[in-house]
């Protein structure tokens, strides 16, 4: 049975944006300060600000993502960073496959 979560936190097109931001982070993000881009993931603050958001809102989405398990996050000093789990997302991906 597939996770009503999963599909909950796909169902915002903010939150398939940043998926897909995130794919490529290099390409869509600029250099951080503190963490590597593709190693530790995104600082919330760049998502915030490529996403037109406010940071609150922002986390709120990347959040929604974590819980749902798409993304994992990291904290570095007083920041977090997010990443996509491509296993999990390639998980689901055949999991959805599978169902229909």
């Amino acid at each position: 049975m597939l996770d009503s979560e999963t599909f909950s936190a796909l169902a915002s097109p903010k939150r398939l944006q940043i998926l897909e931001w995130l794919k490529d982070p290099v390409a869509h993000f600029p250099p951080q300060r503190d963490g590597d881009l593709v190693k530790d993931g995104v600082c919330v603050v760049f998502i915030a600000d490529k996403l037109g958001v406010a940071q609150p809102t922002a986390t709120t989405h990347l959040q929604t993502l974590a819980r749902a398990g798409l993304v994992t996050s990291k904290r570095l000093g007083q920041w977090t960073f997010y990443k996509r789990d491509e296993k999990a997302i390639a998980a689901f991906a055949r999991q959805v496959r599978a169902e229909l």
